[in-house]
């Protein structure tokens, strides 16, 4: 009776930590104080259970837990958004939820039986111990793509200093720093809990002042790194203003009113909303948001559409001012998420310039090839037919005064892969302009989150960017992240900012990518073959759940 309640005992335990990291981690997610602080001790619960386990399937079956537990708890508004896409009950998506979060979050599974082969090794390994447990979580996040390119670094974007890290690593770098620390603090309680002599405070207060100084080197780069980045007093500035229209569902639109009718709305809305600002004789660039023009542009399907599209010719001629906005692009066989640019002076509904969205959204944009059949279709009517786009464009934008700025188009999903912002700032992009159409994800932090992705990218690139959105959230960031203005969720409204295009500066993540990655990689094998070359201790961490 007693080996059996030591095992339940053991079991709640191991739940409880499980538990107590995965609440961690959703109050972290909110990227605000004083919740942005549990990042830095969010793992440790975890960490701690898993020390109390001596096999590998255990703290395999940990990590399984840790990852639906970490999913449910961080993104389980992702499978009450797609019931409300797809028009069907949540509890499918739950349960498809939970069965993918070992494949959406691997890296809890790596790191717990890394850890593990660690600590077999000896439990007094605590430099080792504490680096395979960063290095294997950062090698299993870059070797498995995320869904949403998640990774424990992001809520970072709610610390001024903290989040300038990523310009050297990108924001895999600040996660590795994350873990790390918390490695630490697993370490300083394991040491405390041991309760034996020799567990002197040495063991205690070195890992939480390695902790502490890591903390301190970020935060210090970060107040250095804002202090550099002043505008330069030699590049003229450039007015832009970005339409809000809250539109959205355009397909729900389209079924009430008709097809014509939405179209007709959405432009005279959009019309409507610019012409105030197009009075502005500083203005430079007029921005329109994703799927704005919810048909072909330039290529009409229709007599109406082809006077759709001389109306926004003929707007364009009149404002004086350079319009990109989203719409449809076709090859005469597929068709494309794209952003079109028009200048003043385009005599034919043909823009100067097309960008074509290079990373579509799995299913609902595009579906792989495999699953793509006229039954699946019709068992799934809302699958998506794009065809996605050649990669980073950049587009030389001549403003109204003569000045020209080179534009890094981004569209939607695109600015959560950090290789096309990269590439667009080694290709000479000196601003991004994001199209996205967040109104599909309304319900739950979706928004926010792909902002926090956005702001990111800034960060890394050092490039200011403008963000317009069809329902929110529409935003301007500059250089360091900071978020010059933005949007309230469902606001109609209009956004004009001021930008300084950057040009000088080359972040070391962009010129080298993301090095930290390969380098976890390298780190974790070596220690591991190093531990598996070296005996076995026989004061191994030992437990039972």
């Amino acid at each position: 009776m007693s080996d059996a309640r030591t095992v339940w005992r053991g079991r709640l335990a191991a739940a409880t930590g499980v538990a107590a990291s995965a609440l961690a981690f959703a109050l972290y997610a909110q990227a605000v104080w004083p919740w942005i602080a549990l990042g830095w001790v969010g793992l440790v619960p975890f960490l701690a259970v898993l020390d109390r386990v001596d096999t590998f399937g255990r703290a395999a079956l940990l990590g399984v837990g840790m990852a639906v537990a970490f999913e449910l708890a961080v993104f389980g508004w992702f499978a009450f958004a797609i019931a409300d896409y797809a028009g069907t009950n949540v509890g499918v998506p739950v349960l498809v939820l939970v069965a993918a979060s070992p494949l959406l979050q691997p890296q809890f599974v790596v790191m717990a039986l890394a850890r593990t082969a660690v600590r077999r090794r000896g439990a007094d390994r605590v430099v080792a111990t504490i680096l395979v447990t960063a290095a294997s979580y950062l090698a299993a996040e870059s070797l498995v793509p995320k869904l949403f390119g998640d990774t424990l670094g992001y809520p970072l974007v709610g610390a001024p200093w903290l989040r300038q890290g990523a310009d050297l690593s990108g924001v895999p770098g600040l996660t590795f720093v994350l873990v790390l620390v918390n490695a630490c603090g697993a370490a300083a309680l394991g040491a405390a809990r041991a309760g034996r002599a020799r567990a002197d405070v040495g063991r205690i207060a070195g890992p939480l002042a390695a902790a502490l100084t890591l903390v301190a080197v970020l935060a210090g780069y970060g107040a250095w790194r804002v202090r550099t980045l002043a505008p330069d007093p030699a590049v003229r500035p450039m007015t832009v203003a970005l339409v809000q229209a809250d539109l959205g569902h355009y397909d729900r639109m389209a079924e009430e009113i008709g097809r014509y009718a939405t179209v007709r709305s959405i432009i005279d809305a959009h019309v409507e909303l610019s012409r105030p600002v197009l009075a502005r004789r500083d203005l430079g660039l007029l921005v329109w948001p994703e799927t704005v023009y919810p048909t072909t542009f330039g290529k009409p399907k229709s007599d109406a559409g082809a006077d759709f599209d001389r109306e926004i010719v003929d707007f364009v001629a009149r404002s004086g001012v350079p319009l990109m906005f989203g719409s449809y692009d076709t090859d005469g066989t597929s068709e494309f998420n794209a952003a079109f640019f028009l200048a003043p002076d385009a005599g034919a509904p043909r823009p100067f310039a097309v960008y074509r969205k290079a990373r579509l959204f799995p299913l609902t944009e595009r579906v792989p090839a495999f699953l793509d059949a006229p039954a699946v279709r019709r068992l799934l009517p809302w699958l998506g037919s794009w065809v996605a786009g050649t990669g980073t464009h950049v587009v030389p934008v001549a403003l109204p005064d003569g000045t020209t700025i080179r534009v890094a188009p981004l569209i939607c999903y695109d600015v959560l892969d950090p290789g096309l912002a990269r590439a667009a700032a080694r290709g000479g992009a000196d601003v991004i302009i994001t199209l996205s159409n967040d109104s599909w994800f309304s319900i739950g932090p979706a928004p926010e989150l792909h902002l926090q992705g956005a702001i990111f990218r800034s960060i890394e690139t050092r490039r200011p960017q403008v963000r317009a959105t069809n329902t929110g959230i529409s935003a301007v960031v500059d250089a360091t992240g900071a978020v010059v203005t933005r949007t309230r969720m469902d606001e109609r409204t209009t956004v004009v900012a001021s930008i300084v295009p950057e040009r000088r500066i080359m972040t070391l993540v962009v010129r080298f990518g993301e090095w930290l990655n390969p380098c976890a990689l390298v780190l974790t094998v070596a220690i591991l073959l190093v531990m598996r070359g070296s005996p076995a201790s026989s004061q191994g961490s030992r437990g039972r759940f």
